[in-house]
């Protein structure tokens, strides 16, 4: 590889949340993180080059962006998922989570029903209950260990609570799946029928594992992209959440207008100036070191599923389509969610994300980060293995 991704950089002492802020968020300083989705590598080369020349030059004063970050944006695009974007439809904005909130108080009032499909990503329902909407939930149906959509309870779901949106997950964060062409269409052709706006989370885009496609919602139909607005970020994809950037792509006028005024109404504006260069710089300079990622988290994820077919046959792996999160189903153990948590983080040392903070369905799962180095992962299985084993002794 012409990357490496084996080294271990020690993050501590950088102010990261992932790695500094253990004892303040409730978990013992010695455990080992494999927490939120930011990943323990360093961003490709030309991100740091094109950041330190603006970091040279001395001035951060209020910035934007030229029609290179447009061009930038477009091929990554256009390239990629065959998917072409117009200048006119992109709207900047520091964050996904940020856009899916502005969405919220843009296209629906105080009671309104937004529905999502639990377990998901957790700030979805956060949004929407602090911002005294109505959460619906159209459970994701989990059977012999993979995840689909009950479509019969979606539209009786919008049907019965008059949902007025539709917040998507797509690569789903945490199961990973990566839904196909005909699943979205199907989910697409119910919102158009009840005039249900999707909200397009499609931040984790880039991650899909060999043969599998990713389908930007937008682009399976003409009349979806009036119908919908797709959230995308470099973020996820080369480690840059810290910088506050986000594309979202609204090629309907009038929803961008009321995206827009609510964006003013909160009285954000320029974005973050240093993420303009590295979104740039990324989408301009990063695919060769994405398709090395990818190869790298394809080893990580062959050696975690070896490991636990060997080691952990207790736990199972919900093999993942697409992201580099990782859903472990803790049910064969015999523990309660409560038991599960503290085996996890007071035996086996590890700070995972409990499945419980996705939705009740998430009960006895966690969701693990794979994107560091393959020896951090060894360690974590294996520290893992080494508290599982102390239920057989204690049992004995």
């Amino acid at each position: 590889m012409k990357y490496e991704f084996d080294e271990i950089i020690d993050r501590k002492g950088t102010n990261s949340i992932k790695h500094d802020f253990a004892v303040e968020r409730g978990k013992p300083q010695d455990i080992l993180p494999l927490w939120v989705a930011d990943m323990d590598f360093k961003t490709p080369s030309a991100v740091t080059e094109a950041l330190v020349k603006a970091a040279q030059h001395g001035i951060f004063g209020y910035s934007d962006s030229k029609q290179e970050y447009y061009e930038a944006v477009y091929q990554w695009f256009h390239n990629r998922f065959q998917w072409d974007i117009e200048p006119k439809w992109l709207v900047k904005t520091p964050g996904v989570v940020y856009s899916i909130a502005a969405a919220v108080r843009a296209f629906t009032g105080e009671g309104d029903a937004v529905l999502i499909q639990q377990p998901v990503y957790y700030p979805f329902s956060q949004v929407i209950l602090n911002n005294n909407r109505k959460l619906v939930n159209n459970p994701l149906v989990y059977k012999d260990g993979a995840y689909s959509i009950d479509f019969e309870d979606f539209e009786a779901k919008i049907v019965n609570h008059h949902v007025k949106m539709f917040i998507l997950c797509s690569p789903h964060n945490p199961v990973g799946r990566v839904w196909t062409k005909e699943e979205l269409i199907q989910l697409g052709d119910i919102c158009l029928k009840y005039g249900v706006l999707v909200i397009s989370d499609e931040i984790h885009c880039d991650f899909t594992y060999q043969g599998i496609k990713h389908h930007v919602f937008t682009s399976l139909k003409p009349e979806y992209k009036d119908n919908a607005i797709v959230c995308t970020a470099p973020s996820k994809t080369f480690n840059l959440a810290g910088l506050q950037l986000s594309n979202i792509i609204i090629a309907n006028k009038e929803l961008k207008k009321k995206f827009t005024d609510e964006m003013n109404r909160t009285g954000y504006s320029q974005v973050n100036a240093l993420g303009i260069i590295a979104c740039q710089a990324a989408y301009s300079y990063g695919g060769e070191w994405l398709e090395e990622l990818m190869e790298y988290l394809t080893g990580n994820l062959n050696f975690i599923r070896d490991f636990m077919i060997e080691q952990l046959p207790q736990i199972k792996l919900i093999e993942p389509q697409g992201t580099y999160l990782v859903w472990l189903d803790f049910h064969e153990l015999g523990l309660s969610n409560e038991e599960v948590e503290y085996l996890v983080v007071n035996k086996a040392k590890l700070w995972l994300d409990g499945g419980t903070m996705f939705g009740e369905e998430g009960e006895n799962f966690q969701r693990v980060n794979i994107a560091c180095p393959r020896e951090t992962l060894k360690k974590a299985f294996l520290q893992l293995k080494q508290a599982v084993d102390t239920l057989a002794i204690n049992k004995n």
